[in-house]
């Protein structure tokens, strides 16, 4: 999820994590779950850590049509849960990159207990100053990250420049809604200062600007409320889960989810996925 600036930076303060890695760990043990032998499915509470889960994911992919033979660049990958499914179904090589050291080792750690770590790297890095070549990626991939990040027209040349020309950039992001300001803590802040949401007439602009070209765009705010209520009925019969994104927001993860559904269901937030290309010519 972050890549904005890089350490001391409160953006990376937010999502900094101690431990990490043996918290969750310990919490798949307790589970009933093989550290060790570890499946696909045995990660998925934790590692799609934006609205929606894996269906946002297998969505998103569904729009783009890879193949084995694409590179793919995941920017804000947090634990690395996307970047696993589009290499695992697809066959593409994909390069996480973060902000946070602490989710590029997680993601990595787990990567590797999954075997899929021939196909799958990350790279802590800054999404503003991304450090790979230009024209070196098929695809660049990001979801849920650019609320982190401040200047957004910074951000998609940096995505344009790492295109490849004909490259397309596949974006899933919460945006300003019309309903008023945004109750904090949320999962990407927990206060305003590192906030940044754009409208869907700003994103659509800064886009353009650019000089992507659209091909997909699909408001999915609808579909967010009613997975936070499904969510939300488990919890109630079932109790919250041992294992779960708590262990990466900590104690604040029960208020971050009530105000995230409150978001949603008063449009203080939207959901916006797309598929915008470079054109080929560029």
């Amino acid at each position: 999820m972050p890549s904005a600036d890089k350490h001391s930076d409160p953006v990376h303060d937010h999502y900094c994590s101690q431990d990490l890695g043996t918290r969750i760990l310990s919490a798949l043990s307790t589970a009933g779950k093989d550290p060790d032998r570890l499946s696909y499915d045995d990660l998925a509470a934790i590692d799609e850590f934006h609205i929606r889960g894996r269906k946002a994911t297998i969505d998103l992919a569904r729009d783009l049509g890879l193949d084995k033979n694409m590179q793919i660049l995941d920017v804000g990958c947090g634990l690395g849960g996307a970047a696993r499914y589009l290499a695992k179904e697809y066959g593409c090589r994909v390069t996480g990159l973060d902000l946070s050291a602490d989710f590029c080792r997680v993601a990595a750690d787990l990567t590797g207990r999954l075997g899929l770590d021939d196909l799958v790297s990350f790279q802590q890095g800054n999404a503003v100053n991304i450090p790979f070549s230009d024209a070196s990626f098929d695809i660049v991939w990001t979801q849920h990250t650019a609320m982190n990040i401040r200047d957004k027209s910074v951000f998609y040349q940096e995505i344009w420049r790492v295109l490849k020309p004909g490259g397309r950039l596949a974006l899933y992001d919460i945006l300003a809604g019309p309903g008023g300001e945004v109750y904090f803590p949320v999962p990407w802040a927990r206060e305003p200062s590192i906030s940044f949401l754009q409208t869907a007439k700003q994103l659509l602009k800064r886009l353009t600007d650019t000089g992507f070209e659209m091909q997909v765009w699909r408001d999915v705010t609808e579909s967010g409320r009613s997975w936070f209520r499904n969510q939300s009925d488990r919890i109630r019969r079932d109790g919250p889960p041992s294992f779960g994104l708590q262990l990466l927001l900590g104690d604040d993860f029960r208020a971050m989810a009530h105000n995230q559904m409150l978001n949603l269901e008063e449009e203080r937030i939207a959901l916006i996925e797309a598929v915008v290309r470079r054109p080929a010519a560029n």
